[in-house]
């Protein structure tokens, strides 16, 4: 929102006495100020819109406390360190623009849209795909931390969702759910409690609340289990799918690139025999190999040490499938 879009909205909202309207306006200025720099405004802003008359400034600490619910990553993956459907990726960079070209949708009465679902199984780049997003936004990118999330007290949850809400809105930043089915359970199922019930109720609700300038992405590796109002919440649902045998060779290359180490096989058998693997186990495939090649100077000749790799990552599958037959 420009700053006299903002000034204006303030005034209208506190002659209406709209003390709602008038909170999410400050928090748009508290946010665009954080952008420019300008901290010490931001913060007297939050202090003061925090206070809320309360002597005791609870709401103060409560805001300082939810700096204890995420921590912050520095971006550094871009979209050329992936390897990502050209659809996705077009609709990624569409997101991109509508933020950062946010003023001239508003002067049309649109907002940017600001919220994304991540799906597909394990290690297949959902983590990384929203950290490149956050890179390009050039936004600060917030992982939230379960551990200091989730209580153990009836309502204690909710609350620090909203301790976190009320904080995340006073900046320009992208906000990274990851394992979203933690939280944003379907509130249907009779074998959950009723305070998850609580929790996702909480959750939709701040996530409504949520201003456009804050982006929102949540990844799932089953997504079957969130509940059907959090699936309505995101203008975009992307589904990440592993590699197949030719995307599988491009990663490869991509890391022998980047690591300068040559991986002495035949290519189209290497594949033949990691199709089936995401992405993470690929990279740690060959991170094994690059790594012994470094300890045993033969970064030049590495093809008895991809053919040993090879024999232990395929008794590792191997076990791995006999455990999934038990």
């Amino acid at each position: 929102m420009a700053r006299a879009d903002i000034l204006f909205s303030l005034v209208k909202s506190a002659n209406r006495n709209d003390m709602l309207s008038f909170r999410k306006s400050v928090e748009s200025l508290i946010a665009e100020e954080r952008a420019k720099k300008h901290y010490i405004l931001a913060d007297r802003l939050a202090a003061l819109i925090n206070e809320n008359g309360n002597k005791n400034n609870t709401a103060i600490r409560a805001n300082g406390q939810a700096k204890d619910l995420v921590f912050e990553v520095e971006p550094k993956k871009q979209f050329n360190d992936l390897i990502i459907e050209d659809q996705c990726l077009n609709i990624c960079k569409d997101l991109i623009s509508e933020q950062h070209r946010a003023d001239l949708l508003r002067s049309y009465g649109l907002e940017p849209r600001n919220r994304i679902l991540l799906t597909g199984s394990p290690g297949n780049g959902k983590t990384s795909l929203a950290e490149a997003i956050a890179t390009h936004l050039m936004y600060p990118f917030f992982v939230i931390r379960y551990e200091n999330l989730i209580g153990s007290y009836l309502g204690e949850t909710a609350s620090r969702l909203k301790n976190l809400f009320d904080y995340i809105r006073t900046r320009n930043c992208l906000l990274f759910f990851d394992e979203f089915d933690t939280i944003g359970k379907e509130r249907g199922d009779t074998r959950e409690t009723g305070e998850i019930k609580r929790v996702v109720s909480s959750l939709l609700l701040q996530m409504d609340r949520l201003p456009s300038y804050v982006v929102v992405i949540t990844a799932s590796n089953h997504p079957e289990l969130l509940d059907r109002a959090v699936w309505r919440r995101f203008q975009l649902r992307l589904n990440l799918e592993g590699p197949d045998k030719s995307q599988i060779e491009r990663f490869i290359r991509m890391f022998m690139q980047k690591t300068g180490i040559i991986i002495n096989y035949n290519m189209k058998q290497l594949t033949e025999i990691l199709v089936g693997q995401s992405y993470s186990a690929i990279e740690s495939f060959c991170t094994d190999v690059l790594r012994k090649a470094i300890l045993d100077h033969q970064q030049d000749n590495t093809r008895p040490i991809v053919i040993e790799k090879l024999k232990q990552w395929q008794r590792i599958l191997l076990t791995d499938r006999r455990k999934k037959r038990k």
